[in-house]
């Protein structure tokens, strides 16, 4: 929704000069969801929660036409909580926050973004890494192996360049994040992919410190295949950090019907540290139906089995599981793009 007078008006307050800009849009999602989860070992719980097939969100983004095919272009885009009407966390740009050049050269983009590693996770889970469904809610390298992941989804201060988007269908990124006195926020990553038609793959490897000596490595490639009829999607992932590898498989499928969309999940992820292993899957499904191009009402279901090692929770549970134990969700929930 083009908001230009309004968005120039509370950009000024953070930039002081916003009339150059050609171009300003106001735009977010509200998503809202009731959800019920159960754990071993722990009462049930239902809540009005958020982010059931995306991420609820406040944003500008604006793009000034500089001539000879070159342009500048900024974003800012915070997380919003609807159900309370605050944050996250404390940063107000904390989901994204760049200025861009582009051309035919391609893109060079600055500031907090998110890493190359992270966008073959979520593109190619049917779930979009979100809800009771997410096929991110069995990683065990951060939760059971105890490894800090802060750039899993998003970087500070980082340096990227994104490839041109008319060379055949192939598209990449590179990223590098410097130090600033913070050694475990320093990440390299890349990405590289192709899409053509029905078909799109992606290999993507990206690297974080976590103290001088030693590195959190991430390796993962996905891909997926438009039938019409139905999306096949899916990708498999590793993470390794000092002694602990965390190999994380995801298949999920997307049938059309009608005004709506049936999603379906299976996911793996398989721990292994010295003298030890530990398993964790999940099976999801869930139902989207379209009330217009904006406006969606879904339904999920999830259910998480731990292995002994793990006590893993679907969102908004009631504490961990017992070890063995299942986590099982249900949410049905209404989102609204603006």
């Amino acid at each position: 929704m083009k908001k230009s007078l309004l968005a120039l008006a509370v950009l000024g307050a953070f930039a002081g000069v916003a009339s150059a800009q050609s171009s300003v849009t106001l735009f977010g999602t509200v998503d809202l969801n009731a959800r019920y989860v159960k754990n071993d070992g722990q009462v049930r719980r239902v809540s009005l929660s958020q982010n059931g097939i995306n991420s609820s969100r406040l944003g500008f983004r604006g793009v000034e036409d500089l001539g000879s095919g070159l342009k500048a272009s900024f974003v800012l885009e915070g997380d919003i909580q609807p159900d309370t009407g605050g944050q996250s966390t404390p940063q107000l740009w904390n989901r994204r926050s760049t200025v861009s050049l582009m051309g035919g050269f391609g893109e060079v983009r600055l500031g907090r973004d998110y890493t190359p590693t992270f966008w073959t996770q979520t593109i190619f889970d049917v779930f979009g890494t979100q809800g009771v469904g997410s096929a991110t809610n069995i990683r065990q390298i951060a939760t059971v192996a105890g490894v800090t992941h802060s750039t899993f989804v998003r970087a500070n201060n980082t340096i990227g360049y994104h490839l041109p988007s008319n060379i055949g269908g192939v598209y990449g990124q590179f990223m590098v994040s410097p130090t600033e006195g913070v050694q475990t926020e320093k990440y390299l990553g890349g990405r590289v992919g192709f899409a053509a038609g029905p078909v799109d793959v992606a290999f993507a490897y990206g690297q974080q410190n976590l103290n001088v000596n030693d590195k959190l490595k991430s390796y993962n490639i996905g891909g997926a295949y438009n039938l019409g009829v139905v999306k096949l999607t899916g990708y498999v992932n590793r993470d390794t950090a000092f002694t602990a590898k965390d190999n994380r498989i995801s298949f999920g499928v997307a049938v059309p019907m009608g005004q709506g969309e049936l999603h379906a999940s299976y996911n793996q992820s398989k721990l292994t540290n010295t003298n030890y292993s530990n398993k964790v899957n999940q099976i999801a499904a869930g139902y989207v139906y379209n009330l217009s191009k904006r406006t969606a009402m879904y339904s999920n279901v999830s259910r998480l089995k731990n292995g002994a090692g793990s006590t893993l929770s679907l969102p908004n549970g009631a504490g961990p599981t017992m070890a063995n134990g299942k986590s099982t969700g249900f949410e049905v929930g209404v989102r609204h793009f603006f």
